[in-house]
């Protein structure tokens, strides 16, 4: 069967009439709790909570979340393979987010408990099994929730869109990991403050997944495929698999500059500019950019190839943040905030994107192997996206160590211009080298009704009916 010959509708299949807006933005709660505790770990805790507020030595706060990813990273595949394979009958992914979501409050409420006589060691030790544990129990959350999309949304467009209000669930849990500090001085301020924030942010991530799970489905057809494939030769497969390591190459790379901004921008604000207050208002117009710029890029991934729409974002992005390199702290507020603003156009799509694609693998694999395996995908996705940005994290943490970062008094110079580059030309970097992945990304629109036509009629000689709820 040639392009040409591929039929349209195959390109756009009939979508599952509960697929509503309304379903779509309950969805997106789940990426709002998982991004809440992300960001506010990435862009609060670390490089505030643990450095200024516990007094953790920088390595030593640096490895909590290294160490915690690391583990975690590594139950991502499990997890999804679990989910592959999940025999019961109430389906193979939902589950989890009723079994999941105490665990991940409650551990996500005690990482911000402070331990004023602790030794640095004692504090260590605590903070990391905590982290662990919270981050495993948000594997046990995230993964069948992100192996759902391609299941929830059967088409190229219907994925974007799906994953568009995923992305706006995820804006809403930057706003709500920003108004940690703010939170926290509201509520008495200090280790007090910060503990008290974090029992309400708890109960805040863990609520919400009782409300998707009610929301969400899954196909008793994709479940009737049972995942034969061993899981280490399934790994192996995915490995080999051609346009997933595109894939994982583009964003990974465009996760790398997102983490490292993340980490840095709060000590950027801090040090260099000398503005700790512009730090909240600034991240906030930044992701109001973000959520309003997402219709925009929907739009024009309905026209353009999705890999295409992931360079122009990046591209776009890491423009902005090689500027950055040069602002001075006496430059005017609206200047600085404008600047960092601009570049939230490009964002909105380093995570929109790669997700929406990621579907499309799963379909391809499905030609090949005859199963539906997203969680293995889904899993193998996260696991080197935490593997990847948390190293990065780290070793940008201990280079500030080495540089001479201390918790009190002024920062030398090496320091601060390390922030600098680290919140700037660094991340900008690694969007360039994204887009140099993305050349030639093979799972166009038009592969994808190809695929779709091959499916179509495995399932027509099988006697199922395509994409079946």
């Amino acid at each position: 069967m040639t392009a040409a010959a591929a039929p349209q509708a195959l390109s756009a299949p009939a979508e599952d009439p509960r697929l509503a807006p309304a379903r779509k933005a309950i969805f997106g709660l789940g990426d709002f709790t998982i991004n809440t505790a992300l960001t506010s770990l990435s862009i609060v805790y670390v490089t505030h909570f643990l450095l200024v507020v516990a007094g953790l030595r920088p390595e030593l706060a640096g490895a909590v979340q290294l160490i915690g990813r690391t583990v975690d990273a590594f139950t991502d595949p499990a997890m999804g393979r679990l989910s592959d394979r999940c025999p019961w009958k109430w389906g193979r992914r939902r589950p989890f987010f009723l079994i999941g979501a105490i665990p991940f409050g409650a551990a996500f409420g005690l990482l911000w408990l402070h331990l004023p006589t602790a030794s640095q060691l004692a504090m260590f030790a605590y903070y990391t099994v905590i982290f662990v544990v919270m981050s495993v129990s948000m594997t046990v959350l995230a993964v069948p929730y992100l192996a759902l999309q391609p299941e929830m949304a059967l088409g190229y467009d219907a994925r974007t869109s799906l994953n568009a209000y995923r992305n706006a669930g995820s804006i809403l849990g930057v706003f709500a990991a920003i108004a940690v500090r703010p939170v926290a001085n509201a509520l008495g301020g200090g280790p007090e403050g910060y503990m008290a924030a974090g029992a309400l942010y708890g109960v805040i991530v863990a609520a919400p997944w009782l409300a998707i799970h009610a929301a969400t489905w899954e196909r008793p057809d994709f479940q009737a495929r049972e995942a034969a494939m061993p899981f280490l030769a399934g790994v192996r497969l995915a490995a080999r698999h051609a346009s997933f390591r595109k894939l994982v190459a583009m964003y990974l790379c465009g996760r790398i500059a997102m983490d490292l901004v993340g980490a840095m921008l709060i000590l950027y604000f801090t040090l260099w500019l000398g503005r700790s207050g512009d730090f909240e208002p600034t991240m906030g117009l930044f992701f109001l950019v973000v959520l309003g710029s997402l219709p925009f890029w929907v739009r024009l991934a309905e026209r353009a190839e999705k890999a295409t729409v992931f360079v122009i974002g990046s591209l776009w992005w890491a423009a902005s943040l090689a500027f950055i390199v040069f602002v001075e702290p006496d430059w005017p507020r609206w200047l600085v905030i404008g600047i960092a603003v601009l570049g939230a156009i490009g964002y909105a799509v380093m995570d929109l994107m790669p997700w929406s694609m990621l579907g499309e693998v799963v379909d391809e694999d499905d030609v090949a192997t005859g199963e539906r395996r997203e969680g293995i995908f889904y899993g193998l996705f996260l696991f080197l996206r935490k593997l990847a940005g948390t190293l990065a994290v780290w070793l940008a943490l201990l280079l500030l160590g080495v540089l001479g970062y201390t918790s009190e008094g002024p920062q030398n110079d090496a320091t601060l211009n390390a922030i600098r580059w680290l919140a700037s030309i660094v991340p900008a970097c690694f969007l360039v080298l994204s887009v140099w992945f993305a050349r030639g990304y093979p799972l166009t629109r038009e592969r994808h009704a190809l695929i779709l036509a091959d499916l179509a009629r495995r399932d027509a000689v099988s006697g199922r009916e395509p994409g079946a709820a």
